[in-house]
């Protein structure tokens, strides 16, 4: 039993674009002691997780960007999945500093775990790197909650038992 399921493809360019666009606005937030920008981000990573990376907010803008600057198509398009999840990590550790903020930690504990969001965005803007789509590709339990939960992808036994004879 296989199941298939499509798999969108995005421009990573715009990926790194839109990483850049949200760690200077994470950076902007935390520098002006603003959590509502912080709480922004953390929305737009929450949604661009859930629905796809074409809802990210601060991607929308590449497209005009692209032409803009008149480049071309993307020479190595990606599948969006390993980003997706990464966004939802990122959303994750925006929620943690709020739980954080609303439990009356101190600004540069509950700031922490947000710098940390910018720190890899800006790092995925730069270099191209992106820690949680790397953790992605390991396969481990919560890439695969992710599909069940967001891609609604059917569970899958990782193990077929069968007779060496059976067929």
């Amino acid at each position: 039993m296989s199941s298939v399921i499509r798999v969108r493809t995005i421009d990573p360019r715009g990926q790194r674009f839109g990483a850049g666009l949200s760690a200077v606005t994470l950076v902007a937030g935390i520098a002006l002691d603003l959590p509502v920008i912080a709480a922004i981000v953390g929305a737009a990573l929450a949604v661009s997780a859930a629905l796809g990376t074409q809802w990210f907010l601060f991607g929308r803008p590449w497209p005009s960007v692209r032409r803009a600057l008149q480049l071309g198509p993307p020479r190595d398009p990606e599948p969006e999945l390993g980003p997706r999840f990464a966004q939802a990590l990122g959303a994750l550790f925006v929620a943690i500093g709020f739980v954080l903020f609303a439990a009356g930690a101190p600004a540069l504990v509950f700031w922490a775990p947000i710098a940390a969001v910018a720190g890899l965005q800006a790092l995925l803007a730069v270099s191209g790197y992106c820690l949680g789509c790397k953790l992605y590709g390991l396969h481990w339990f919560l890439p695969e909650l992710f599909d069940r939960v967001v891609l609604r992808v059917p569970v899958q036994p990782r193990i077929s038992l069968r007779s060496p004879g059976a067929r």
